[in-house]
């Protein structure tokens, strides 16, 4: 059952640092988010949102984020971040299906929206009704996916899926309530509120808000407000790994990194190590989690690229095309079920069912499992391609060609071929120029021959989905008519 954990905090430390607001300078205790919570809930409750109904929100990070969603949780209402980089087209098509009550935004000005200012300031005289109590089964959040492959699909996190991910990644012993930890990835992608700021705020530790991601700002808050967890997407890492400060920055109060979102780079992960730092790898993904995987610190420098073993609430399974299981060190697509799967999508109950395997979400993610029980994600299923009658996954080509010292960081995309009938073309981020042939000699020893990539392209940098990702799909179709 879904408990008030900030109300709770509030009334065992009062006076703790919740949350540093650095947009604003304000810094807010326990007892001050829970008042400013409750002031917009009653805003809201003026305006008639009820159960049941959705307030959509159009902003980058910011307070309102997450009092919002507290104050909707109040009511009984379901809160809606909206991917503010979407072109008004998209969102008026999300809005369409969603039918919000309220859709708020920093300005006012996108159609259809209010400005979140309407909301500040005392609420209208009344009281709030009674809180009641919150089944499992009640949607409080729907967070849109990117829609990088198609139709944006709307996710419904439920009260039991939210509270099991607390549980169980604060049951892990991966936060402390003394933690302090950063939020500058967007709160419209799950890791926004569900990797550390939900968990860590039901601990009582404290978060510090960024507008955005910036490699200086992190660095600084590392140096300068004991940050002690901290977790990013792979090219957030790298961001900071490049960074001019990252020599000088001493790392000593963290207890560890962890990374999400897309396998991370050997070589990355072993540059983090000579400073001492723990470095992990995370996996989720929207509509299952997003703390699926642990990795425990002790065992984060003997296996560096794996995600670790499932946590204790997901029951995962690795199969082949035909739904049976593979053997040790084979490669598998992952399903996953556990009380931290959704509810569905949005509006959208046959889109969802095709993903459901007896219970199990099939994520489309390829892993290998060895044989003391270890995770590591090969790639995509989506992404694997077919060269000469061989599977190719470019996550395992990806994880080669990072170890080139000249190499950055690389996406390996399959590209049709008249012969082979599809051959790798890798795109690198580099620190000297590289050649093909260069490249192919390198991988020799490591790499079977047909895994080799065909085509080079070297880049300044990687085209980045709203989230931090690095967007393969553009990629790929970049690919195919360059070589076409």
């Amino acid at each position: 059952m879904w408990r008030d954990f900030i109300g709770e905090q509030a009334r065992e430390g009062p006076d703790r640092v919740a949350l540093v607001d650095r947009a604003t300078g304000r810094s807010y205790s326990y007892l001050a988010l829970s008042r400013e919570i409750d002031r917009l809930a009653r805003h809201l409750s003026a305006r008639g949102v009820t159960i049941g109904d959705r307030v959509a929100l159009l902003a980058v990070n910011r307070l309102e984020h997450i009092t919002l969603f507290f104050a909707c949780v109040r009511l009984g209402a379901i809160l809606v971040p909206l991917n503010h980089r979407l072109a008004p087209l998209e969102i008026a098509g999300i809005l369409a299906e969603l039918e919000p009550v309220l859709a708020l935004d920093e300005g006012g000005g996108t159609p259809g929206f209010c400005a979140l200012a309407a909301l500040a300031g005392d609420p209208p005289a009344g009281e709030l009704p009674p809180p009641l109590p919150i089944p499992d089964d009640r949607v409080m959040m729907i967070l849109y996916t990117s829609g990088s492959s198609g139709r944006p699909k709307g996710v419904m996190f439920h009260a039991g899926m939210i509270l099991a991910n607390i549980d169980n990644t604060n049951g892990s012993d991966v936060l402390r309530p003394g933690d302090v930890s950063i939020v500058n990835t967007p709160f419209f992608h799950t890791g926004g509120y569900h990797v550390f700021c939900l968990p860590l705020l039901s601990l009582g530790g404290t978060l510090i808000l960024h507008a955005r991601f910036e490699p200086g700002w992190v660095l600084e808050e590392i140096r300068e407000a004991g940050v002690t967890v901290f977790w990013a997407v792979p090219t957030m890492f790298q961001a900071l790994f490049d960074h001019a400060d990252f020599s000088r920055t001493d790392f000593s109060r963290i207890r560890f990194f962890l990374s999400g979102g897309a396998p991370l780079s050997l070589a990355l992960i072993q540059g983090y190590h000579r400073r001492g730092v723990p470095f992990k790898q995370g996996f989720g993904l929207t509509e299952v989690g997003p703390n699926c995987f642990l990795l425990e610190t002790e065992d984060a420098f003997a296996h560096p690229d794996s995600i670790g073993r499932p946590m204790r609430h997901s029951s995962v399974r690795v199969v082949d095309d035909r739904g049976e299981p593979v053997g040790v060190d084979q490669v598998g697509e992952m399903w996953i079920a556990g009380p931290h799967r959704c509810l569905g999508y949005w509006r959208n109950e046959a889109l969802f069912a095709a993903s459901v395997r007896e219970g199990y979400f099939a994520t489309g993610d390829l892993v290998r499992v060895d044989r003391d029980g270890f995770f590591t994600v090969i790639g995509r299923k989506k992404e694997m391609y077919i060269s000469g009658g061989e599977n190719v996954y470019p996550g395992e080509v990806e994880k080669q060609i990072v170890t080139h010292p000249e190499v950055v960081q690389v996406v390996v995309v399959g590209i049709p071929d008249p012969q082979w009938g599809e051959v790798g073309l890798a795109y690198c981020t580099v620190r000297a120029p590289i050649t093909l042939a260069q490249l192919r000699e390198y991988l020799n020893p490591r790499l079977a021959r047909y895994k080799h990539p065909q085509h080079l392209r070297l880049l300044e940098s990687f085209p980045l989905l709203a989230n931090g990702k690095i967007d393969r799909p553009l990629l790929r179709e970049r690919g195919r008519r360059e070589c076409a």
